[in-house]
């Protein structure tokens, strides 16, 4: 059945802004339709068409035959080779159809055991048009691995372990998440250590951590094989590879299941905006042309990243793409993507010397890349359509209109898009404000500003604000007081406490103001000292700085554990009265001289004091629902390396009288750079 065409109305139900801009979104969404049909019409529909695993690359047969199959156009002859056949560029020659697709069985040996053994090395020879003869890793190869002693080039090898040592899952998926709590997490940092971590090691010591803290999803990233460990990930060479750093497909499947054990939703930190422009391990250049997976010339280079741009409008493409998906979920049971560099795919400037002021004309002019846009749309609507309770969010910066929404409402079908503002608005208030002078309307602004009816990710910092060259909220805080004021044994410094107090009020006031998810990076939430940078030439390839230090937060007698246990109450609390599922917050006060911020959401209210001196008594606050109310969260508790100025046993009735908008009010004590919660009794 044909994919019906778009209805403008319900777009403009939307936005009515929208209206000027009607033919771009008809015209996008009509070549997702175009691309749709054809794959129901010739490729039997997403089922199919994204299993392109199990007919590309190597698949193994009921009888142990191994075929093999690669698409390279422009070869005149192609052989396998590797160490089942001595590498013997002869003796086993491909055939090629007419859509430049080779292909080889391999029949087992005698006795029925496979011609390939298991884990060893293979490649692809391929003869081109000029005589020249050329070697490469096979594209949708399932395993690599790098001998850095020999050569940092990796080495493709056949994976196929016998059942007994194949994984078996146990748990099921769990249902879709909801009230979503992240934590983006990299298996290689995750040891206090200096070297990489492994998968093992995080599923034994790093998940119990993160299920104890209260996120109900991780977000893995760096999983996708790449050539080099600096990258952070975002340098993919092997798509279906997971990678070898870190231990063993099976060891990855392991984690995955028991962290579904834990009712934990595991999220893949998928990169399809680029590749790596590696030539003999990666897919650039891979049959002579450098046209084959990418856009040629300079239309199919990354200036700023030094990679190369895939070309989403070509068919073998997509199906290499969208089989990227299927094979994370199926294989490995992700529930999932977080969608990295998304700007990039949708914009042929790719973000780069492009501020985006939110007019819409930005959004919907000629320097949108519309093949990119509808891979999105393909791609979200497949993972939907084949597994209704995943999730997919998208990194980007712009801002594009109906990113966040369904693909047949005109969207282009992410559940969630990251609020890329809210971190870049926390570091430049530590970095060139004073604390009397942070502007209260501005934080909320920013903290708000979101389209309606899309959802986000609000998060006070990530990765990108831990890596060499910035730092960690905590580390603009208490900067080098870190290092010798940390100790309960230790007078309280005054940085130390400010440190600590607005620590807590940042990551409260995103969490609950912030969007409709939340997301930390792995060690933040116990302010994680100093920052984040890989092996690499420039530091003498030290790990130094590339691992976590779970000591500083296991050590009882440093006050690393006061962050840990906020973080623990404030997640544990959100999983109670479900803020990130409720509507935005009413924002009751903004108070630019008391430096007071009030706002209620999901029946709660939250009530904040960022003045660096002054604390209040008997603060006279909004509330729209009269009757009588509880503390449910202090940031001043002891535990949370507060002055337990406060008493939680305290009692609050509301005075029916109207207050900044709101139908009651009631008062507080609200000390100094402190926040509190207050639920109505029942």
């Amino acid at each position: 059945m044909p994919t019906p065409p778009l209805d403008p109305n319900v777009v403009l139900a939307i936005d009515g802004y929208l209206k000027p801009h009607i033919p771009a979104i008809i015209q996008r969404y009509n070549s997702y339709r175009r691309w749709k049909d054809t794959i129901d019409q010739h490729e039997g529909g997403y089922e199919k068409f994204t299993r392109g695993y199990e007919r590309y690359g190597f698949n193994v047969g009921p009888n142990s035959e191994v075929v093999y199959r690669e698409w390279a156009p422009n070869a005149t002859e192609a052989y396998l080779i590797g160490d089942f056949n001595e590498w013997n560029r002869q003796s086993h020659p491909m055939t090629k159809n007419e859509f430049g697709v080779w292909e080889i069985t391999v029949p087992p040996l005698p006795g029925g055991r496979c011609a390939i053994p298991h884990d060893t090395k293979v490649k692809i020879s391929m003869i081109l048009p000029s005589g020249e003869r050329i070697e490469r890793l096979p594209a949708w190869i399932k395993r690599v691995t790098q001998d850095l002693s020999v050569s940092p080039v990796y080495d493709a090898r056949f994976w196929n372990p016998p059942a007994s040592e194949r994984y078996q899952f146990k748990n099921p998926r769990p249902p879709k998440v909801d009230n979503i709590r992240i934590y983006e997490a990299h298996v290689g940092i995750s040891t206090p250590e200096p070297r990489v971590g492994q998968y093992k090691e995080f599923t034994q010591n790093v998940l119990p951590r993160i299920k104890d803290l209260g996120y109900n999803a991780i977000q893995l990233m760096a999983i996708m094989e790449h050539a080099y460990y600096a990258s952070f990930g975002y340098q993919i060479t092997s798509f279906f590879a997971a990678s070898s750093r870190y231990g063993s497909p099976e060891d990855l499947k392991e984690l995955i299941d028991v962290a579904h054990g834990m009712g934990i939703t595991v999220l893949l930190d998928i990169v399809h905006s680029h590749a790596c422009k590696n030539v003999l391990d990666g897919l650039n250049e891979f049959d002579g042309t450098d046209h084959l997976y990418f856009h040629e010339g300079g239309k199919g280079r990354h200036d700023l990243w030094d990679s190369r741009l895939f070309n989403y409008g070509n068919h073998e493409v997509l199906r290499f793409l969208l089989s990227n998906l299927r094979y994370w979920m199926e294989e490995f049971r992700f529930d999932g993507f977080r969608f990295d560099g998304v700007t990039s795919m949708m914009y042929k400037h790719h973000g780069i010397g492009t501020g985006f002021s939110g007019g819409y004309h930005e959004y919907f002019g000629d320097g949108v890349d519309e093949e990119g846009v509808v891979y999105l749309m393909l791609a979200n609507d497949a993972i939907h359509t084949m597994y209704p309770d995943s999730i997919t969010i998208a990194e980007d910066v712009s801002g594009m209109p109906l990113l966040g929404l369904p693909v047949q409402k005109g969207g282009v079908g992410f559940d969630y898009r990251l609020s890329m503002a809210i971190p870049d608005m926390w570091i430049k208030l530590l970095k060139h404000k004073q604390d009397d002078e942070w502007d209260i309307g501005n934080i909320v602004f920013t903290l708000t500003n979101r389209r309606h009816g899309e959802k986000s990710i609000a998060y006070a910092e990530s990765h990108d604000q831990a890596l060499v060259g910035d730092k960690t909220l905590a580390f603009w805080l208490m900067d080098k007081e870190m290092y010798t004021n940390m100790s309960d044994l230790t007078p309280l410094t005054p940085i130390i406490s400010r440190g600590i107090a607005l620590h807590k009020l940042i990551r409260l006031v995103t969490h609950s103001l912030g969007g409709e998810g939340y997301l930390n990076f792995e060690g933040n939430e116990f302010g994680h000292p100093e920052w984040l940078d890989f092996p690499r030439e420039g530091n003498g390839n030290s790990f130094q700085y590339a691992r976590r230090q779970w000591n500083v937060l296991d050590d009882h007698l440093l006050r690393y554990k006061y962050l840990n246990n906020f973080d623990r109450e404030m997640n544990t609390l959100a999983g109670k009265y479900k803020w990130l599922d409720s509507p935005q917050a009413y924002v009751s006060l903004k108070n630019e001289v008391d430096k007071v911020l009030v706002y209620e959401r999901a029946g709660l209210l939250f009530v904040f004091n960022f003045h660096p001196t002054k604390s209040f008594t008997d603060y006279r606050v909004g509330i729209e629902v009269a009757g009588e109310y509880r503390i449910v969260l202090s940031s001043d508790e002891k535990r949370f390396g507060g002055f337990d100025n406060i008493d939680l046993k305290s009692q609050f009735f509301t005075t029916h009288l109207e207050w900044n908008g709101r139908k009651n009010f009631l008062q507080v004590y609200i000390p100094t750079r402190t926040a509190i919660v207050l639920a109505k009794v029942n």
